[in-house]
């Protein structure tokens, strides 16, 4: 007969119920509604008490997190004997799902960057063909992946591209202290068959490319040299280290390119340099042109 203990957590809205062994290897579920509980029994169960907000089940326990309209010390007891009902009489607490089981285990290992605040968490597999970029939580909509990523205090920003993620800290933290914690964090999110990014907004990026195909053929001839030079030339270089540039506008009065730096380059002590000493001569040696500016925006 299984019996379950219960466990307080940090959090007073939360309370975990142990059981005597594992009920799941190496895997975290998060269930947020009924709807998403068709591979968990014991969660659907669970989601009939009406004051069940979020089911979680990991390593040797289940933890529930509950709405205000009740406390905890009313119902504790009794939802650990339905556990234990549900479990004793043979119930399955999660069904085999196929793309869990078919999932493949990757590494992922830290670089360093240019940028002392920034570390590139390099991934064996492909996430995204559209850079991405995020200042914080409230834009990660978009990025379940960033989204999580950001309720580590240290995270200031977050940057995707290609096979990597690169994380922007705060000062609070040193890279020996956090480094371990997020590589371990990102590789099981994504093997544990977390999503990076959201398919919604492949659709977004299609659109945007379409517009920015339209747009570069409304430009003139200097931008579009100007784009093709960056494209070709320097975002692979930037890319090495974890961050990316986006053309912005190209002012033939002043002869003023201005460029976005995302990513590890945003901040980065050396960006001017690499502004001024490497894109800047490129550029005025590419365009013949010795009077060419660049400027980070």
């Amino acid at each position: 007969m299984t019996k379950i203990t219960i466990k307080e957590t940090q959090n007073p809205t939360i309370l975990k119920f142990e059981f005597p062994d594992f009920i799941t290897q190496n895997e975290n579920y998060e269930f947020k509604n009924i709807d998403e509980t068709k591979n968990a029994p014991l969660a659907q169960q669970l989601f009939y008490l009406p004051f069940v907000k979020t089911v979680y089940i990991s390593g040797n326990f289940i933890a529930i997190e509950r709405f205000s309209i009740v406390e905890w010390d009313d119902v504790k007891e009794a939802v650990a004997e339905q556990i234990e009902k549900f479990v004793n009489d043979g119930g399955t607490i999660l069904t085999v799902d196929e793309n869990r089981s078919k999932k493949q285990p990757i590494t992922v290992y830290g670089e360093t960057t240019p940028n002392p605040a920034a570390l590139k968490f390099v991934v064996s597999r492909m996430l995204t063909k559209t850079p991405i970029e995020y200042k914080n939580i409230d834009q990660t909509s978009s990025s379940p992946l960033a989204q999580e990523l950001f309720k580590f205090p240290y995270v200031k920003e977050v940057f995707i591209d290609e096979n990597y993620v690169s994380v922007t800290k705060y000062e609070i933290n040193d890279w020996q202290e956090i480094t371990l914690e997020l590589r371990t964090f990102i590789k099981q999110f994504i093997e544990n068959g977390g999503t990076v990014i959201d398919e919604s907004l492949l659709d977004i990026a299609l659109k945007d490319e379409k517009i920015k195909d339209q747009n570069f053929d409304n430009l003139d001839e200097t931008s579009q040299k100007i784009i093709n030079i960056l494209e070709e030339y320097v975002k692979p270089a930037v890319a090495a280290d974890g961050g990316n540039i986006v053309f912005d506008s190209y002012d033939d009065q002043t002869d003023t390119v201005k460029v976005m730096m995302q990513g590890a380059c945003n901040g980065c002590p050396s960006s001017t340099f690499t502004l001024k000493s490497g894109i800047e001569n490129m550029l005025k040696s590419m365009l013949n042109n010795d009077n060419i500016k660049v400027e980070a925006v």
